[in-house]
């Protein structure tokens, strides 16, 4: 990755030929910003950390390892995490800026009329409530102290270095940090994790499509036999019962408010792969966890990398920049990650509100919203007043006339702060599942090992309950608020206050494993017959099943495994869509070739390298690029004609899976036989290809997603395009469509060695040398050691003196 002092030539470099994105007048006024001596910008080129920095809270030191990874050694655990504060304001403190700004909507103050759509949802849903009721809670707890000198350390920065190149950018300076804005960053990850409107979704085609395409193309469970229970471990889970019936349907919304509140939910394919084995298959004889989250991927990374070292843990791992603790990683005892369960955490409800928008109806009576007027500045234009309103469920969301009510178990206090604070302190299994009890929001698979040798799987977060008349039924509906559907829902959440566990699934009785031997996840269903309703919203089954057959080769050829075999497999690009379609692709070629006197050599070409490829996603492979752009091809041309004619855009087409066993018989090979549509599916992947110029992959999935929020007016900021293996269905995962991959890697055997990779660089000052220089290295992955053992030779880079600043 180009040096410091070479980042500076490629700034003036692109700031001299100007800057794509911007306006003329926006152009000239950033080059002013740069001008050499009197430019203001090029104030932030000269950032450097303070080697003696005040610290009310105590003593502490701070050694960064050469790739930009802080240590923090303190004798007292405030003065810590007053340090932790401080290196992460100076390392990340745009990012911590901009996302607290988007959380509580106010990214129109800074960027005008654009976002103020944006805003009006985040303020709508009041995600800054349920992070100050969070806040009320754990300011009581043992966290909260450490939260406070954390915030602290964070203003100490603010006011004592110099700022990031963004806020010359924009010419602004970031307000006072709060323990609010820290507990509002785990909601934006709970609500990035679990905030899905698919019922409305699903509604809206029942009412469009008919209630058979819905069954057809989202069937609630998909047909595989690769849950992450398996009938291996399903002896220590507790005794399953049947699911109770689903209850589908409810009353078709516009699609105006159906496609605003999407824009807002989980981003399309999030998840992760965690897996875990026993050391009964290691070669040290210690279970291996091994990690990679799908997130969204930018520039900076979203995860932070530290190492905080007390008298109470020695942890290292990654956090999210505003967030004080580890939230995954390992201490000195056993190390934990999580992936996405999929689970139904929030239900949707309509209303009978009367003529003046006053009053709803709910359960046989009039009520009276919850009313509060907010200020929406917009930089360069009006500011907006919007009115929120809630009801007993909580925030009603609006567009264009239609209103729909939400209960997200996040808009209440939450506890998970506290127990990823008792996960560092852990000390066995026993001490992590305690803490996992607190594990509120939001709901992951937790995969957890530790230096006595014993494993864990666990559901984490709170299960709703649904009744309807005293009769237990799935949230995957549109719930009627005025007929009180719903009233016994829930029971004992409160929104924006503390809520109790009562309506809720108990810990004993979610889905877990002690002790397994072997186990994976990756957003797969969790159990085949689950004793509760989890959810609908579970991913494709291609990276689980990939993953269990390499272990389960691994555990019968009696070789153990070591840490490169799971980094090797966190490499793999073997894409199971490919070894299930491609044959009949090829198929179906040949049938269209039979009894015809001359080929189409462009078809007869791609036949042939499809023929001789071996399914993996490789930047250099020329069948993975006629594959992924075929397979795209291919679901736009089975459900679009339909879809369009609904006035249903892509965002509503159903997953891979479905596509690929979609039967020959359905409603959607009426027009066009299954095989002719994959033929004419190819041919357009071809005229994609040949007009694009691509020749392999990774012309097509190259890092040109991973972009800076301000990337499209200053790129420079963006990390360079390079070549990219993996696809959405492999292990290996990238999307390139949705910049969605591997957020973080790491791989830990307990008590052993651990390493660890970010994509991009731990440091989000542009002018550093840690800003982008694990890019490629996250591209091979090729991790680095996670070394807890401080360096003590030498000064510390930071030295943190005991005193008022």
């Amino acid at each position: 990755m180009p040096s410091s002092t070479t980042r500076r030539g490629l700034l003036a470099g692109a700031l001299a030929a100007g800057v794509g994105g911007l306006t003329l007048t926006g152009a000239r006024e950033l080059l002013d910003q740069f001008a050499p001596f009197s430019g203001t910008a090029w104030d932030a080129a000269d950032r450097s950390l303070s080697g003696r920095v005040a610290n009310p809270y105590g003593e502490a030191t701070v050694r960064y390892d050469e790739y930009g990874v802080p240590s923090v050694e303190a004798d007292e655990e405030p003065a810590a995490y007053f340090a932790v504060g401080y290196v992460q304001a100076f390392d990340r403190l745009a990012q911590l800026d901009l996302q607290r700004r988007v959380m509580r909507g106010r990214v129109s103050e800074l960027a005008g009329e654009g976002t103020l759509a944006d805003d009006e949802f985040h303020v709508a849903m009041d995600f800054a409530g349920a992070a100050e009721a969070t806040w009320e809670y754990v300011a009581k707890t043992p966290a909260g102290p450490l939260v406070e000198a954390y915030a602290d350390g964070v203003n100490a920065a603010i006011d004592g270095e110099g700022l990031p190149l963004e806020f010359e950018l924009l010419g602004y300076e970031p307000d006072p940090w709060t323990p609010v804005d820290s507990m509002l960053m785990e909601k934006q990850i709970s609500w990035d994790l679990t905030g899905n409107f698919g019922e409305l979704r699903r509604a809206l085609i029942a009412d469009r499509l008919g209630e058979g395409v819905l069954e057809e193309l989202f069937p609630e469970r998909l047909d595989h036999d690769v849950p992450i229970l398996r009938e291996a471990v399903e002896a220590k889970t507790l005794e399953e019962t049947e699911v109770a019936d689903s209850i589908s349907g409810g009353d078709a919304l516009d699609p105006a408010l159906t496609d605003w509140l999407s824009r807002f939910e989980s981003p399309t394919g999030v998840g992760s792969n965690s897996w875990v084995v026993s050391g009964e298959h290691t070669e040290s004889g210690r279970p291996i966890v091994a990690y990679d989250p799908h997130l969204a991927l930018m520039t900076p990374p979203l995860w932070y990398e530290q190492h905080v070292e007390t008298p109470e843990t020695s942890v290292r791992g990654a956090t999210f920049p505003g967030v004080p603790f580890v939230i995954a990683g390992a201490n000195e005892r056993g190390t934990w990650s999580f992936t996405n369960v999929g689970a139904d955490v929030l239900d949707c409800y309509t209303y009978e509100i009367d003529d003046d928008g006053e009053r709803y109806r709910y359960d046989g009576e009039w009520r009276e919203f919850d009313r509060e007027e907010r200020e929406i500045a917009v930089a360069g234009g009006d500011d907006r007043t919007l009115e929120v309103r809630k009801t007993v469920h909580g925030p009603v969301l609006e567009r264009e006339g239609r209103t729909v009510g939400v209960a997200w178990t996040g808009h209440t206090a939450t506890r998970t702060t506290e127990a990823i604070y008792e996960y560092e302190r852990s000390d066995g299994l026993e001490d992590l599942l305690e803490a996992t009890r607190k594990f509120d929001l939001p709901t992951q698979n937790l995969v957890y090992a530790d230096a006595d040798g014993r494993t864990l799987y666990y559901a984490t977060g709170k299960l709703p309950i649904r009744e309807i008349d005293g009769e237990v039924v799935s949230g995957n509906r549109v719930f009627d608020g005025s007929a009180g559907e719903g009233e016994s829902s829930w029971e004992g959440f409160e929104p924006f206050g503390e809520s109790s566990w009562e309506g809720f699934v108990p810990f004993e009785e979610k889905p877990h494993a002690i002790d397994p031997d072997v186990l994976a996840t990756a957003n797969q269903r969790v159990v085949d017959d689950s004793e509760h309703y989890i959810g609908v919203d579970y991913a494709t089954p291609y990276r689980g099943a990939r993953i269990y057959d390499r272990l389960d080769d691994a555990v019968e050829s009696g070789e153990p495994t070591d840490l490169e075999f799971h980094r090797e497999l966190q490499n793999d690009v073997y894409d199971g869509r490919a070894e299930q379609l491609v044959p009949e692709l090829l198929e179906a070629l040949e049938e269209r070739t039979e009894g015809r006197d001359e080929s189409d050599g462009a078809l007869e070409d791609a036949r042939e390298t499809l023929a001789d490829w071996n399914y993996r996603m490789d930047a250099d492979s020329r069948g993975a690029l006629l594959f992924a752009r075929w397979m795209d091809r291919f679901r736009r041309l089975v459900v679009e004609p339909e879809f369009e004619e609904a006035d249903l855009d892509e965002s509503y087409y159903p997953d891979d899976w479905v596509i690929a066993t979609l039967p020959a018989d359905s409603r959607f090979f009426d027009d066009r036989s299954r095989d002719e549509t994959m033929v004419a599916a190819l041919e357009d992947a071809l005229d994609e290809i040949d007009d694009a110029g691509w020749e392999r992959y990774g012309d097509w999935n190259s890092t040109r997603i991973v972009e800076h929020p301000f990337g499209a007016e200053a790129p420079f900021l963006n990390y360079p395009e390079l070549p990219a293996d993996g696809s959405r269905a492999t292990v290996k995962n990238y999307r390139v469509d949705s910049a969605v991959g591997a957020s973080w890697r790491m791989v830990v055997e307990p008590g052993g060695d651990a390493t660890a990779i970010l994509p991009g660089g731990n440091s989000g000052d542009y002018f550093s040398d840690h800003y982008g220089d694990q890019l490629e290295g996250w591209l091979a992955n090729d991790q680095t050691p996670m070394d807890r053992t401080l360096e003590t030779e030498g000064e510390p880079d930071v030295v943190f003196e005991e005193g008022s600043s």
